[in-house]
């Protein structure tokens, strides 16, 4: 069950980055197309470029930066510096720099460009609230986020829903604006370009939110390979669960890295219709917990 989990959030990842190319494709030569301008295009995009490059170098201190986190070493709390370490022994990866995040709501995430450039990060809250095989759990998750290459693969979906935004944007200040080609037949192309440009940025968020989920599930899933026990972070989900405090320095820009939601109220009453779900930066609480459960090693 775990490996068909993996193998099928793979597959759908994959197809989830052709779609997004494709869309980054189409957008461009609609907006080519509409303009007379053809040197804004390659402009537009070694803009996005550009800004997508500082945002992957720097990304993992801006997010710590926002997190006020603050990096702990084997001193300050060896029992947490040992379960990373051995779990990362484990999963073959190096061990990752550890931070504390000084808020009583329960939550943890990873960060990084790659395996070599990871953090991991805890809140107090959560950090109190664990028995040790439910640290381990939780932190297996996050090293399975390292290990998967999600946090790389979190940075690559945030730079694509970001050209696709910054060229749907400037097509249609251009189009509406700027000179349109007059050939027969083109007015038509024209407005079809315009509605695709409107719904590309919408697209692309949902896609966005919808590889964030699936990359929890993988991450539950390879996590309790690392730890052979299901029940530690299943346990460490219901305790988190059950605390509905809200995490002050998260937002929208950071909620997706989280193990769970830190925007919500974490009651357990997280089911949700379909169209709502598009929405959810997380699967469903009880879900994981659900699939957790029926595990077995």
């Amino acid at each position: 069950m775990v490996y068909t989990e993996i193998s099928r959030n793979k597959r759908r990842t994959a197809l989830f980055i052709t779609f997004f190319l494709a869309l980054i494709i189409g957008l461009g030569w609609f907006f080519s197309y509409s303009v007379n301008e053809p040197l804004l295009l390659p402009i537009a995009v070694g803009f996005s470029v550009l800004m997508s490059l500082t945002s992957y170098y720097f990304s993992d201190k801006i997010v710590l930066a926002m997190s006020h986190a603050k990096e702990i070493k084997k001193a300050d709390d060896p029992e947490l510096y040992n379960v990373v370490e051995n779990l990362a022994i484990a999963a073959g990866l190096p061990t990752p720099k550890i931070y504390l995040i000084d808020d009583t709501a329960p939550n943890a995430f990873a960060t990084g460009r790659d395996p070599k450039h990871a953090v991991v990060a805890i809140t107090t809250g959560l950090r109190s609230k664990l028995t040790k095989q439910e640290l381990e759990g939780v932190m297996a998750h996050e090293l399975s986020h390292i290990g998967n290459y999600d946090i790389r693969l979190s940075t690559m979906i945030v730079v694509l829903v970001g050209i696709v935004t910054l060229l749907a944007d400037w097509m249609l200040r251009i189009s509406f604006h700027g000179r349109r080609r007059s050939q027969e037949g083109g007015g038509i192309l024209i407005i079809v370009g315009l509605v695709f440009a409107l719904l590309s940025p919408v697209a692309a968020t949902l896609i966005q939110l919808a590889i964030s989920r699936r990359r929890e599930y993988l991450a539950d899933a390879s996590g309790c390979l690392l730890t052979r026990y299901p029940q530690g972070l299943a346990s460490a989900l219901e305790k988190i669960a059950a605390d509905s405090e809200p995490l002050e320095v998260a937002n929208k820009a950071t909620a997706h890295l989280y193990i769970v939601n830190p925007l919500k109220e974490h009651t357990g009453r997280d089911k949700i219709g379909w169209f709502a779900g598009l929405f959810q930066t997380h699967p469903p609480i009880q879900d994981r917990i659900t699939k957790l459960k029926q595990m077995n090693f």
